[in-house]
């Protein structure tokens, strides 16, 4: 071969090479799937939960830089057994009839394992995100949480968190986790107690340890731009760049306002951040951390990290943090299924719409993978809402406590106390009680779910297949055996519960014979549950 020849062969094949690389990187990977008849979906974003099963209406959303404030994973698993996998976020739509699923970073991986959702979900788990064998900390399923948000805002001090503490057990709750929520820091990036606030913040832990408390701190990647532990950061570069040539730290908004967020694609960042956490642990006794604002949407937009990575990888590799921390909790997530994360649904307001979606959202969560999951503070996450008691809904408060009592976990913030008459108190009081009375069943079925990747919190569908429970959003199987159907309209005291075939018994001690639909009576005080006998 001529010298000329080789040389233009060299060029033809590197324009080839070129050429190629660029198609694939405008390739669009896209998968159509002809929905069968009766076909119903679930998965994607757990903020849609009230929203599924898909497939009787038009619906389209985009995974990629996640906006909705909860967990989501690039699934979705049918009633049929069939399934959607992508190792990346995918942008989802039904209509017509069909299912498409798009992503512009990798393939779209579909199938079918079985003709049902447990089947189909069964096989995704242990193929895509298989179970770790690992739990988060037992007391976070066996006795009720409490937060210290909505009375303490960001005023968190040591006076006001130990009278909280104290008026739990004087009001006859019992004791579990204490999460110390925002603002006890001095500083965003900055993870020392306010010396002004928490004038020995040892002897504190000391006193909530005992108590009966294990002690969580809010926590999150931001850093303050204006503080030592920035400057330090931005010297080593552990820091989200601008997408610039001079490099300088990416500021970015937030509902706290504007601060420059960690480079978790940089092992040095990220181990920086966890020894500071396990250092608080060491200097004070803290047992865990709650992780927030690892949100996708963060991320997005012209920044430059040490290793290239898209937005959803950033907020997945903020929520590899907890891994470290068995005491933990989450309320954003990307494609953690499996693993030892305490997941909480994100913030409701204190209105019966939104108390109707905790059910729904609860069983989204476990058909994403996330097994260990919590529902928003009881009456609702949202501190505005307690400013005014003469507002309360007191109803409301009171069957929120019986809707989160059976679920896998359960968080107070607001104080029953202060915002409850004797009567509702009492209520929720026994609420709180039968979720410790529970603890241990629950806390079993969350030791299964680490072998298997099964959810706790389960949708009818999921138990009793092709039976008609595909839309039921409004009570749920805890295990295989337990149906919960709290009461969640306004002024109600009684509702209508769908049960399987088999005998179930109420614990008033009533015997059903399902399958029926039967009007239940259930009075404020109670919470209809009914466990399938001989189980």
């Amino acid at each position: 071969m001529r010298k000329a020849d080789f040389t233009y062969n060299i060029l033809f094949f590197c324009l080839v090479f070129i050429i190629g690389t660029a198609h694939t990187k405008d390739t669009v990977f896209q998968k159509r799937i002809q929905l069968e008849e009766n076909e119903q979906w679930w998965g994607g974003f757990v903020v849609d939960g009230p929203l599924m099963p898909f497939g009787d209406f038009l619906y389209s959303i985009e995974l990629h830089g996640d906006r909705t404030g909860n967990q989501s994973q690039p699934l979705l698993v049918s009633n049929m057994g069939r399934y959607v996998w992508c190792e990346d976020p995918v942008h989802i739509e039904f209509k017509d009839d069909e299912l498409i699923v798009s992503s512009k970073y990798s393939e779209i991986i579909r199938g079918k394992s079985g003709s049902t959702l447990r089947e189909a979900f069964q096989f995704v788990s242990r193929q895509y995100f298989p179970a770790s064998g690992k739990l988060p900390d037992s007391l976070l399923f066996i006795r009720p949480q409490y937060n210290t948000w909505i009375e303490l805002m960001y005023d968190q001090n040591q006076a006001d968190i130990l009278k909280y503490a104290n008026a739990i057990i004087e009001n006859g709750f019992p004791p579990g986790v204490l999460m110390i929520d925002d603002n006890w820091q001095e500083d965003y990036g900055v993870w020392e107690f306010k010396a002004e606030k928490f004038p020995d913040p040892k002897a504190m832990i000391h006193q909530l340890h005992d108590l009966g408390f294990r002690v969580m701190l809010w926590v999150c990647p931001f850093v303050s731009a204006d503080s030592r532990e920035y400057r330090e950061l931005k010297q080593k570069q552990l820091l989200i760049r601008k997408n610039t040539d001079q490099g300088l730290p990416a500021i970015i908004r937030w509902w706290n306002g504007a601060s420059a967020v960690l480079d978790l694609t940089n092992p040095a960042a990220e181990q920086w951040f966890v020894g500071t956490l396990k250092e608080l642990q060491k200097k004070y006794g803290v047992d865990g951390f709650k992780l927030d604002a690892g949100d996708a949407h963060f991320y997005t937009g012209e920044i430059k990290s040490f290793k290239q990575a898209h937005s959803n990888t950033h907020s997945e590799l903020f929520a590899r943090i907890g891994l470290h921390f068995p005491l933990n909790e989450y309320r954003a997530c990307w494609k953690m299924g499996g693993q030892p994360l305490a997941q909480r649904l994100r913030d409701k307001s204190c209105d019966w719409n939104d108390l109707r979606k905790l059910i729904p959202g609860i069983v989204a969560q476990g058909l994403d993978g996330y097994a260990f999951t919590c529902p928003d503070m009881i009456g609702g996450g949202q501190f505005r809402s307690f400013l005014n008691l003469e507002k309360i809904d007191q109803e409301l408060v009171v069957r929120s406590a019986q809707c989160h009592a059976l679920m896998p976990m359960m968080q107070f913030s607001v104080a029953p106390w202060r915002v409850l008459d004797e009567k509702h108190l009492n209520i929720a009081r026994s609420m709180a009680k039968l979720h410790a009375e529970f603890g241990p069943y629950i806390f079993k079925l969350a030791r299964q779910s680490a072998m298997t990747g099964e959810p706790v919190a389960r949708h009818m569908e999921y138990v009793f297949p092709h039976q008609g429970f595909e839309k039921v959003n409004d009570q749920f199987m805890l295990g295989d055996s337990i149906i919960v159907a709290p009461v969640l309209k306004q002024n109600a005291a009684k509702r209508i519960v769908r049960f399987p075939a088999g005998k179930w018994q109420g614990e008033d001690g009533k015997i059903v014979n399902g399958p029926a639909n039967l009007e239940i009576v259930a009075p404020l005080e109670r919470l209809p549950r009914f466990k399938l006998k001989d189980y």
